[in-house]
């Protein structure tokens, strides 16, 4: 049974409300994946390993993020300094967690992404699961690792870009936490909306495109994948509810026409 309705309304333009509507993808990825059987079995094997994944990243970067801070900007005797110290170290712990939970679990659950966003879609209506085809495997293998790989290179070249504000004392550290935070929320945004996008080859540039053009939209859906990776319990459930989220984007938009119909299979 296809429940039509979890596809949601936005408008065709861009407006002040796309925030909002793209934060509340994340309770209608919620509410879908829990009234169909088949994305919450593959859900909670998700949830398993990631929360498995995320217990050794968080131990990993409590040990060595005082380090990498301390490598940056050496610790102040003064108290003030100290304090400040103490708060851009907290930052920084949470910019490296985001971004290596972003890193390290689509690699580790790669196998799960597309069939939970294809039952997404088929949630979704009309669309219905292809057979496995090996060229067709072979292809969409190709593009996802290509997609995988770009995603990331422009995730480090806005932190890289970002960093040389580390060399301005204090303040300058603060600046690169807080705007690379805000990066790293928008790529949130792209990296989930790719994964429906690859599925249907899109050419990365067309993902690119609907990030300018609906920012918004995208920066609240990135927002929500954000804080849900800092509620316990709850984020072990990341990355489905982030798979399905930015599948219900992609619907979304497609439906509204800020998304062109998927090119044809190679050969048709």
């Amino acid at each position: 049974m296809t429940h039509t309705s979890a596809v949601p309304t936005f408008s065709a333009r861009p407006g002040p409300a796309d925030f909002f509507q793209g934060l509340a993808l994340l309770g209608r990825a919620w509410g879908l994946i829990f009234r169909t059987p088949r994305l919450l079995r593959l859900s909670a094997v998700c949830a398993a390993v990631t929360l498995v994944a995320l217990g050794g990243l968080f131990a990993l970067l409590w040990v060595y993020t005082p380090d990498l801070l301390a490598w940056l900007w050496t610790r102040p005797q003064v108290w003030y300094g100290q304090a400040l110290w103490y708060v851009l170290l907290v930052l920084l712990f949470v910019v490296l967690l985001v971004v290596g939970a972003n890193v390290v679990l689509p690699v580790v659950l790669a196998p799960l992404q597309d069939p939970l966003s294809e039952l997404t879609e088929e949630q979704c209506g009309g669309y219905t699961s292809p057979p496995f085809r090996p060229g067709a495997f072979v292809r969409g293998l190709a593009t996802g690792v290509g997609h995988t790989l770009a995603r990331v290179f422009f995730l480090l070249l806005g932190l890289a870009v970002l960093f040389p504000l580390n060399l301005v004392p204090g303040v300058g550290s603060v600046a690169w936490t807080v705007l690379g935070t805000l990066w790293t929320v928008l790529w949130l945004a792209g990296e989930h909306l790719a994964a429906p996008m690859t599925r249907h080859l899109y050419p990365f540039s067309e993902v690119r495109r609907v990030l300018r053009e609906r920012w918004l939209l995208c920066l609240g859906f990135g927002v929500g994948v954000y804080v849900l990776l800092w509620v316990p319990i709850l984020n072990s459930f990341f990355l489905p509810v982030a798979v399905v989220g930015g599948t219900l984007l992609y619907r979304g938009l497609l439906a509204v026409g800020n998304v062109p119909p998927p090119p044809p299979p190679a050969g048709k």
